[in-house]
């Protein structure tokens, strides 16, 4: 191994938590979310929702590599450091392009997100001559250029085609990884290549959260700004907040606390981390959708409910909910009752709610994560803290 590729790599006795330049990375997502938000909101139709989640994907998919590499790499060394503004450049360029990302920007979206994949995968292969994670690094740029292909084609299309192209494309970045980036002539990437700091990568994921959830407060704010403080829509808004705050409860309960000591107990940790991943895009998801359907309850309280405003309404916290369980299915090997009674209930509360409005249809939404607050407080009462024990 060279010294050179040596020393960009994070050392044992390194501080394990994130540090400021991460944070000052994640504000660019603070716009992506609301900008997600905003333009699901504008077509809040099946193939409009197909494209929010094909744009979440892309954007979550340039934080997740980012936050792996700075787990792996010294974020101190003035290379990452470069690499990580770079990085956080490209996607502010992605984040104005999106809301026109199916239309006049899509080859700025497309083409800065290949950028950012391959550019800094070409910048690690250079940087890491002669050490044994280069050949890591030539999988994923391998990957990457792969994936470039119908990226940079959909960008060239037009219409439906646009959409099914960057899905193809979607699919390829997130089924390379899955699978470890086999490639010809070098196989797959070991696993667990090496050692995951645990709490860096759980903090990455927790801070990620707090910023999707200010991502709420913003939108529930500045609707409330532009409405009024009218007595219903002033009590929609605090339906909205008081969401957003048992999203954060039940997130941080238990499996958001000891997700470090999970991952570093898990018996193959890289497994356990790409589920949490999974958890947390989950989550985002819901999210995104929590934002619009908190829009529509503060901008008509009391107007007719259509179905896809109950979709959101209703379905943002169920999306919440199953990201939620697979992180705790992640850090405990099981998923608690209360989760799934809550999901059955929101389904059962969909076609009634189409008959009241918006904010009855909220309320119940926060009664159904109340109950769940309250049974994770219940059953914890008076017993010891579980301790972590993630599947092997």
């Amino acid at each position: 191994m060279t010294t050179s590729g040596a020393k960009l790599l994070r050392r044992p006795e390194a501080p394990r938590r994130a540090n400021f330049l991460e944070l000052f990375f994640d504000l660019v997502f603070v716009v992506a979310l609301v900008q997600l938000s905003n333009e699901l909101i504008q077509d809040l139709t099946w193939s409009g929702a197909l494209q929010t989640l094909v744009l979440l994907l892309a954007m979550w998919w340039v934080w997740s590599v980012t936050a792996w590499i700075t787990d792996l790499y010294d974020p101190q060394r003035p290379g990452i450091q470069l690499l990580v503004t770079a990085t956080m450049l490209g996607s502010l360029v992605m984040v104005v392009a999106l809301p026109d990302a199916f239309g006049e920007r899509g080859l700025v979206f497309a083409g800065m997100y290949v950028a950012i994949h391959v550019g800094r995968q070409i910048f690690l292969v250079l940087a890491l001559r002669g050490h044994e994670l280069q050949s890591r690094s030539v999988r994923v740029l391998f990957w990457f250029g792969v994936s470039a292909v119908p990226w940079i084609a959909g960008a060239l299309a037009h219409g439906g085609a646009r959409g099914a192209l960057w899905t193809l494309a979607v699919a390829v970045d997130y089924t390379a990884r899955g699978f470890r980036f086999p490639t010809p002539g070098l196989g797959r990437s070991p696993e667990s290549e090496y050692p995951i700091a645990a709490e860096h990568l759980a903090e990455r994921y927790r801070q990620l959260f707090v910023i999707a959830l200010g991502e709420l407060i913003l939108v529930t704010a500045l609707t409330l700004s532009g409405t009024g403080f009218a007595a219903d829509r002033t009590a929609a808004f605090v339906v909205s907040f008081v969401g957003t705050a048992l999203f954060w409860r039940i997130y941080i309960y238990r499996s958001g606390q000891l997700l470090p000591a999970a991952i570093a107990a898990a018996p193959h940790p890289d497994r356990l981390a790409v589920s949490a991943l999974t958890a947390h895009l989950l989550m985002m998801a819901g999210i995104v959708a929590t934002a619009v359907g908190d829009e529509i309850v503060i901008a008509h309280p009391l107007g007719h409910t259509r179905p896809a405003w109950v979709a959101v309404i209703l379905g943002g916290p169920a999306l919440f909910l199953v990201g939620r369980s697979f992180f705790e299915y992640a850090v405990f090997s099981r998923v608690s009752r209360d989760r799934v009674i809550g999901l059955l209930v929101l389904v059962a509360l969909t076609p009634p709610m189409l008959l009241l409005p918006p904010l009855l249809a909220a309320i119940a939404a926060i009664a159904v994560l109340t109950g769940i607050a309250i049974a994770d407080a219940a059953r914890a009462r008076g017993r010891p803290p579980e301790p972590p024990s993630p599947p092997g």
